[in-house]
């Protein structure tokens, strides 16, 4: 009887790991249409309402102020609540911003559509902050697998999202609405099957409420000595790196090419490859995690997002085949280096405070991203693109000595 009983919690471990990961997988599709919205015309509605093309940048600052703000309340929210009403508070947040946007074009008023903007990016940070649902049922040996799969999952829905813009459009237009209006009815209803999906699918939670604190911890996971816990700060060092070195090559690449004579159609089919490269080969990044362990998914990111920008600084810029290598080269070391900074990081965290480290590690992401787009442009403008790209490779490579210290200390 005592040998039957591990086996028995096993099974019963893996089936609800696996209907999570179906859950959330069903979710994340949801969430990836609904996401494109903002990406495809955010800025061309507030170029329209505002009329004038020198704050169509704002929806993008918006949208990362709320991105930062939402993942710090909803990491909260999960290690408080859980993870369901976490994930489901971030995809109902989302839903409600695209009505907003939506409401606020439609009345052709700003303040309403630039507010609408930031709740929305509070909401769609959910996508990236469920990688971590994903491992929380997960054994330590799967949970970077649990991850990718997360990840990718919402890769699906991205790709069909922008095929739906034309239709949404027609609906619009229909409606009495502004066209561009479109996509962010597709969100509004996305995004809030997502929540209910969530709402009544994800059972049990994959991270129950958080059981009270023990007298001789902290709210950030550590000893009232103050010391991190080993592997938090080297974690989210590795993705905020990441983020930062490839929103700025990613950022300054299209003006780079059109400055150079490259077609709309050449650019977008670049940055379209860019992005499969960032999502698309999570379930492998995952893999190596598990297999190899986070720390060294964590070196090879670097010298991957290294190679991407010395090809990218490098390359004639005529050549579009090999910007377009040197973009796909950037995807692949940002999705390295996110699955395994998540895997560094989720290891590290004490189960107590991991939800509430997390979101603030993507509250460092969203800052990052942030920082490298306005970063990118000063640079670009005062050295030229190749001098961005090559220092932002060369940046990369400081998750290495990072790596390095906290493996030494653990």
């Amino acid at each position: 009887m005592t040998q039957t009983a591990p086996s028995a919690t096993a099974a019963v471990f893996s089936r609800e790991q696996r209907r999570a990961l179906t859950v959330l997988g069903i979710s994340q599709t949801l969430g990836g249409a609904g996401m494109v919205a903002g990406i495809t015309v955010g800025a061309l509605l507030a170029q329209d309402l505002l009329g004038s093309t020198g704050l169509a940048g704002l929806p993008a600052a918006l949208y990362t102020i709320g991105a930062a703000f939402g993942a710090a309340v909803l990491g909260r929210v999960s290690q408080r609540f859980g993870r369901r009403p976490g994930l489901a508070l971030g995809n109902g947040i989302a839903a409600l911003g695209s009505a907003g946007v939506v409401a606020g074009a439609a009345a052709r008023w700003p303040v309403l559509l630039l507010s609408a903007l930031c709740v929305y990016g509070a909401g769609t940070v959910t996508g990236l902050l469920a990688r971590y649902a994903g491992t929380d049922l997960a054994p330590p040996r799967r949970r970077g697998r649990a991850a990718g799969t997360v990840l990718f999952a919402m890769t699906l829905g991205a790709v069909v999202g922008p095929n739906l813009t034309g239709p949404t459009g027609d609906l619009a237009d229909a409606w009495s609405l502004p066209r561009l209006t479109g996509p962010f009815l597709l969100a509004t209803v996305a995004y809030g099957a997502a929540a209910l999906v969530l709402v009544v699918w994800l059972r049990p939670a994959p991270l129950p409420p958080a059981p009270p604190r023990e007298p001789g911890t902290s709210r950030t996971g550590a000893l009232r000595t103050g010391r991190p816990a080993p592997g938090v700060i080297t974690g989210a060092t590795v993705m905020i790196t990441a983020q930062l070195v490839m929103i700025a090559v990613m950022t300054m690449t299209p003006v780079h090419m059109a400055g150079h004579g490259h077609t709309t159609q050449a650019v977008g089919l670049v940055i379209a490859l860019h992005v499969g490269a960032m999502f698309l080969p999570s379930p492998l990044s995952g893999l190596l995690a598990d297999r190899i362990g986070g720390r060294r998914v964590a070196v090879a990111a670097g010298a991957v997002l290294l190679g991407a920008g010395l090809l990218a600084g490098l390359a004639p810029p005529t050549s579009a085949p090999l910007l377009a290598c040197a973009l796909v080269l950037l995807g692949v070391g940002w999705n390295l280096a996110l699955l395994g900074g998540t895997a560094v990081l989720t290891d590290a965290a004490p189960a107590e405070n991991r939800a509430a480290l997390q979101g603030l590690a993507d509250v460092g992401m969203s800052v990052a991203g942030a920082t490298g787009g306005m970063v990118s442009g000063l640079v670009t403008s005062s050295g030229g693109y190749p001098v961005l790209a090559v220092a932002a490779g060369a940046l990369a490579l400081a998750v290495i000595p990072a790596v390095a210290t906290s493996s030494g200390s653990t």
